[in-house]
């Protein structure tokens, strides 16, 4: 078994019926984001000490979670008001917001020039709102507006081609917008399963990793879109998060309640460990292999280590 728990920290009961979205660690402070979506706040905790810290609030529907080692910056996406929220680990209260489209969800950030892209999901009564807003932080404002062809889900950002890679449900599809230009789309990689929606980069090898709501994991040239491999998942997947050092990536499925460790050399997966149902998302401190599960039912976080 690659996975081992750890035990397990409580967090703030939900205010409703709901639960958590995404998250991300920022390694320097050991601080971890989770947006807890239902309660509009943002739990943080501390991975040294596997503790509950406190909870951010003000943040409505918050979905994303996004933190930037290079510029010491954590970023947020707020559904429920249509903005995006940045600001430094440990300075929370001083947040800034900036305006995006409708229904932020995925988020994704070009540390060199200070360039984020915010996937909104939009509004099937609102037209055209399926799009990518791509805000200058320095500037704090939004520069571009982008149309996509379809509901947007996770965004990724592949330094190496200076390139945001988006997720969109429907048509199945990665839409790819160069940070050198991000005004429009530079091309778009078909994807031959339906769902598109984790997504992450194994930079050594300049693959996307995309699970797909399809039951089934692509491992995708980034450069030319290509299909290299696929590997067949427990169910319909949501968060993946790659660990470079193990090559393994974790896939975060709500139901049953699982993750999948898919051994990304061999394009296997090597097992499955029961979380919760309705789990479907995760967080990565790649530093001690701890995986941390967020589960909806118990209001409560699963810590693992990967013994590899």
């Amino acid at each position: 078994m690659a996975l081992r728990l750890l035990g397990h920290i409580e967090l703030p009961a939900h205010r409703a019926d709901g639960g958590f979205d995404h998250a991300d660690i920022h390694p320097p402070t050991d601080r971890l984001y989770v947006a807890h979506t239902i309660n509009d706040s943002l739990d943080v905790i501390d991975c040294a000490h596997d503790r509950y810290v406190e909870s951010m609030p003000g943040l409505a529907a918050v979905a994303g979670a996004l933190a930037s080692e290079a510029r010491g910056l954590v970023f947020t996406t707020n559904r429920g008001e249509n903005t995006v929220s940045v600001f430094a680990p440990g300075a929370e209260r001083d947040a800034f917001k900036i305006a995006v489209g409708v229904k932020p969800n995925g988020v994704a950030f070009d540390p060199g020039r200070g360039i984020l892209i915010a996937a909104n999901v939009g509004d099937p009564a609102i037209p055209d709102s399926c799009s990518v807003s791509v805000v200058d932080i320095g500037r704090r404002e939004r520069i571009a507006e982008i149309k996509v062809p379809g509901r947007t889900r996770w965004a990724i950002y592949d330094a190496a081609l200076e390139t945001f890679f988006v997720n969109i449900m429907s048509p199945a599809r990665i839409v790819a917008i160069g940070t050198r230009n991000p005004t429009r789309i530079a091309r778009e990689l078909e994807v031959p399963a339906e769902g598109p929606h984790g997504l992450d980069l194994d930079a050594a090898s300049g693959r996307l990793l995309c699970a797909c709501d399809a039951g089934v994991l692509l491992a995708i040239d980034a450069a030319s879109g290509r299909v290299l491999a696929d590997v067949a998942l427990s169910s319909t997947p949501d968060v993946i998060f790659l660990h470079p050092q193990t090559g393994h990536l974790y896939v975060a499925i709500g139901d049953p309640g699982v993750i999948d460790v898919i051994d990304i050399g061999t394009m296997r997966r090597k097992e499955v460990v029961p979380t919760e149902r309705g789990a479907h998302t995760l967080a990565l401190d790649r530093k001690r292999s701890k995986i941390y599960a967020f589960l909806p039912q118990s209001h409560r976080a699963a810590v693992f280590v990967d013994g590899a």
